[in-house]
């Protein structure tokens, strides 16, 4: 099984790199929310730029996740080669986790360019250690919108999922404070962000890069989101296999 998870990761993310413009869209904004505003405005406070290196890095693991995922998998259900597969006696296994895994790898890929725009051009400054453990903290956070992007690619053809995905994106950004922090939002914003996953997982971030005391509420939302998710993205594959198989 172990070897076919891991022909199935190499085939996609060969996929991804031979048609890279998920990659560059998922690492250009953040890099450039990065020279726009963190530079100029917070670049010198240590402690400000690297939690904002760490919400613009989770902004591009998201996209990645939610939006590069929803749009590999609704496409992938238009080909006539994915039913085959999906007869195959291994299973879905294989290609399930396949596809997650080369998400992961195109998801790290895409923050280097904040990695690098924060340490060029920042006073942020983070040991090897937290790094790893920020690292951890954003593949952790991003399950529930890779589970999410499952969902709205079994669900949805793929142009109607990449606008869903998208309209589910930016706003979940805003609200859980990835693009501004959540201190400045509006205050109808703030007793609305706690609920949303964005924040529970920029919280474990903040918590991973410098020590900053993570929210229970946003905490306990993020594994609520992460069940609720789950199972909505299970009952979206057994529906399609439904429709497709029976």
């Amino acid at each position: 099984m172990s070897s076919l998870v891991l022909a199935h990761t190499r085939y996609l993310v060969i996929e991804q790199i031979r048609v890279p413009i998920g990659i560059l869209a998922s690492a250009f904004f953040p890099a450039v929310s990065m020279v726009a505003f963190v530079v100029p405005f917070a670049g010198r406070d240590p402690v400000a730029a690297t939690t904002a290196t760490g919400s613009l890095m989770f902004f591009g693991a998201m996209s990645a996740a939610l939006m590069g995922l929803s749009s590999a998998v609704a496409q992938d259900r238009d080909l006539p080669w994915n039913p085959y597969l999906r007869t195959l006696p291994a299973g879905p296994l294989p290609r399930f986790a396949g596809r997650i895994l080369s998400t992961l790898a195109v998801m790290l890929l895409s923050v280097i360019p904040v990695l690098l725009v924060a340490a060029l051009f920042t006073e942020a400054t983070i040991t090897p250690v937290r790094l790893l453990l920020g690292v951890g903290a954003l593949v952790l956070g991003v399950v529930p919108f890779m589970l999410m992007g499952l969902c709205v690619g079994f669900l949805l053809a793929s142009k109607a999922a990449m606008a869903v995905s998208q309209l589910l994106f930016f706003p979940m950004a805003i609200l859980g404070g990835l693009l501004l922090p959540p201190q400045v939002l509006p205050q109808f914003v703030q007793a609305v962000s706690p609920y949303v996953p964005t924040r529970g997982a920029a919280e474990l971030i903040w918590a991973a890069v410098v020590g900053a005391r993570p929210g229970v509420v946003p905490l306990v939302m993020l594994a609520v989101w992460t069940v609720a998710t789950a199972t909505a993205a299970f009952w979206a594959y057994r529906r399609d296999e439904g429709r497709r198989f029976t």
